[in-house]
């Protein structure tokens, strides 16, 4: 059995990501691998916690079009999440997986309230953690979100599973020339304007010293590779 290079990691899954070539909801033949690999990390003893986007379903502000109420659409957006955690779990149980769903808006019919101690003793008996509906306030994305629980737990690392391989200098679907990058600093992100996370994400990573991994989901095994030590993607970090 391989060893994990991070005890404890924060995984940040795009709802986009979950909804695979469908483009929306939710396409299991792409959570079901997802799982599997996460079960294997669980299994060597890293200790997970995972935020989910929801743009699979509602994209916040970008779906509201500016016909909504900024903060209404917000909030449905942090819904949309709550139904990508649940769909997590659930596949995960399925496969023998201990798993809790925490949300920042409660709702304790479906959920576990967030709440930071329950959170790091369900990690420590070796339980994945699913965070729902972000930061639970609006004007905040799941970016900050992610970075936010993974302060409060302590995680190692944050992995950003996308719909790319990497960061790159431009647009690689629009540009095949554009320049993937293996390393860059958090100020090299920032001011550079690399859609890695927004700016108060990538800040509060910066602040809190929590290196980043950016890579694909096209391949589950990437989530394996990064966690038992394999360069892939991209790494944001403090500057050497």
């Amino acid at each position: 059995m391989e060893s994990p290079k991070y005890k404890r990691v924060l995984i940040k899954v795009s709802g986009e990501a979950l909804a695979g070539e469908k483009k929306f909801g939710l396409n299991f033949d792409v959570i079901g691998p997802v799982c599997d690999v996460i079960k294997r990390c669980n299994e060597i003893g890293t200790q997970i916690g995972i935020v989910v986007g929801g743009g699979n379903f509602w994209r916040g502000v970008k779906d509201g079009g500016g016909k909504m109420e900024r903060s209404r659409a917000d909030h449905m957006g942090m819904l949309a999440t709550a139904i990508n955690a649940l769909a997590l779990c659930d596949a995960l149980e399925q496969r023998g997986v201990d798993v809790r769903v925490q949300t920042a808006i409660e709702m304790n019919k479906v959920a576990e309230p967030y709440i930071r101690a329950r959170a790091i003793r369900h990690l420590e008996k070796g339980r994945v953690v699913i965070f729902g509906c972000g930061t639970g306030n609006p004007y905040f994305s799941t970016d900050t979100a992610a970075v936010l629980r993974a302060a409060e737990i302590n995680a190692d690392v944050i992995l950003l599973a996308k719909n790319i391989d990497g960061v790159y200098d431009s647009d690689p679907a629009v540009n095949p020339g554009a320049k993937k990058y293996e390393r860059l600093s958090y100020m090299d992100v920032l001011n550079q304007g690399l859609g890695v996370m927004d700016t108060t994400a990538t800040s509060l990573s910066m602040d809190n010293h929590i290196p980043i991994q950016v890579f694909a989901l096209e391949d589950p095994e990437n989530i394996y590779r990064v966690v038992t030590g394999e360069k892939i993607g991209t790494i944001v970090q403090e500057e050497n």
